[in-house]
C-alpha cells in the first residue's frame, strides 16, 4: 500500500498570499497531504491581499502547525515528504534559512528539507534586491535549495491574475515532481 505523499507549505509574510493558498488548493485537488505553516506577518498579508481570511486558508491544508511549535512532526528529518515549498518567502524567511539561524518553524521546516536533501523550492517574492540578498539567495542554491521566484511567464497569454497564479503554481509543482494542469508548457515554435 502507498502512502499519501506529503509536502509542507509555508507563506511567510511577503506579498503574494494568493500564490500559496492555490497551491494549498491544487494539493487538494491532486490527493497531496498538505502541512502548513502560516507566519504571523502572514496572516496580515492574508487578510489584506486576498478574499480569505486566515481560517479558510488553513481549512485548505491536511494539517496546520503552529510556527512557534518547534516540536511539530515537520522539525524532524524523520518525517517523510516530497519537499518543501515557501510561497510566498520573505526576505526574513529567505535570510534565516540560508544562515540556518531559525526563529519558527517555518524556517526550521525549511533547514531540516535541506539536511535531509529533499526539494526545497523558495518563491522570493520582494525586489529589488540587493547584493546581500542575492548572496543569500546563491548561499542556497549552493545548498540544494530552488530559488524560484514568482515571475509570470506571457507566453501562456494570461487574462486574469488568476491565470498568472496557476501558471506558477503548476510550476511549482512540477519542479517537485507533481504532474498537474495547471501550468502550460511550452512546446516550441512553429505547432
Amino acid at each position: 500500500m502507498t502512502e499519501q505523499k506529503r509536502l509542507i507549505i509555508g507563506i511567510s509574510g511577503a506579498s503574494g498570499a494568493q500564490y500559496g493558498i492555490r497551491l494549498l488548493e491544487a494539493c487538494q485537488a491532486l490527493n497531496l497531504e498538505s502541512h502548513l505553516i502560516i507566519s504571523k506577518a502572514a496572516e496580515i498579508t492574508i487578510t489584506q491581499e486576498t478574499k480569505y481570511s486566515v481560517a479558510d486558508v488553513k481549512a485548505l491544508a491536511t494539517e496546520n502547525h503552529n510556527p512557534l511549535n518547534i516540536g511539530a512532526s515537520i522539525a524532524s528529518g524523520s518525517f517523510q515528504t516530497i519537499g518543501m515549498v515557501i510561497l510566498p518567502c520573505s526576505i526574513r524567511s529567505m535570510s534565516e534559512v540560508a544562515t540556518g539561524v531559525t526563529s519558527s518553524l517555518l524556517t526550521r521546516a525549511a533547514d531540516v528539507t535541506l539536511k535531509e536533501r529533499r526539494k526545497l523550492i523558495i518563491a522570493i517574492r520582494e525586489t529589488p534586491f540587493h547584493t546581500g540578498h542575492l548572496r543569500a539567495m546563491t548561499q542556497l542554491s549552493e545548498m540544494g535549495a530552488i530559488i524560484a521566484p514568482p515571475i509570470p511567464a506571457f507566453y501562456t497569454q494570461p487574462q486574469t491574475v488568476e491565470d498568472i497564479v496557476d501558471q506558477f503554481t503548476g510550476h511549482a509543482l512540477n519542479l517537485l515532481g507533481v504532474e498537474n494542469s495547471l501550468s502550460k508548457q511550452w512546446n516550441g515554435l512553429g505547432k
